[in-house]
């Protein structure tokens, strides 16, 4: 299990002052993904376009490099602004198998400023039933705290 309490205390002193929202990706899915064994895929999809999330920075295996709102769970996780957590991911209608691997997952939707969608958080287990409302609130917060004032490029 993650010691949420010491992850945040390394995300918050290694991302101090920085507004860069891939510089914060990057060290966010490092330190993420290297803190549980849980963890098989750890990464962003950010905000390219109206409806559109790309691949960001990740950790693991090739990720899907463009997913639309309307289709798998980071669509559903952007387009309801809510956190979704996937305890199988073979019975999630409209599933997209990124990787073989993967059992269950957790996306978590993260803001900027002014609460403007930026993109996801996945994380992909090779475990079914990995994740708990615990790693959806300990991560999302801190996520709010990190990326709070980060300024959301306009997406055309």
């Amino acid at each position: 299990m993650c010691d949420y309490d010491s992850l945040a205390a390394r995300i918050l002193a290694l991302t101090e002052g920085e507004t860069d929202e891939v510089a914060l990706m990057a060290t966010m899915a490092c330190e993420i993904h290297h803190s549980d064994p849980r963890f098989d895929w750890t990464g962003f999809y950010r905000v390219t376009a109206p409806e559109m999330l790309k691949i960001g920075p990740y950790q693991g295996g090739h990720g899907c490099l463009a997913i639309p709102f309307s289709r798998g769970v980071c669509g559903a996780a952007a387009r309801s602004g809510q956190p979704q957590i996937v305890r199988d991911v073979d019975a999630f209608a409209g599933h997209i198998a990124c990787s073989s691997t993967t059992r269950s997952e957790l996306v978590l939707p993260v803001f900027g400023r002014d609460n403007r969608l930026i993109g996801v958080l996945d994380i992909d287990s090779d475990q079914p039933d990995a994740f708990s409302e615990r790693d959806a609130e300990s991560l999302g917060a801190i996520l709010a705290r990190v990326f709070a004032e980060v300024e959301v490029r306009a997406v055309s």
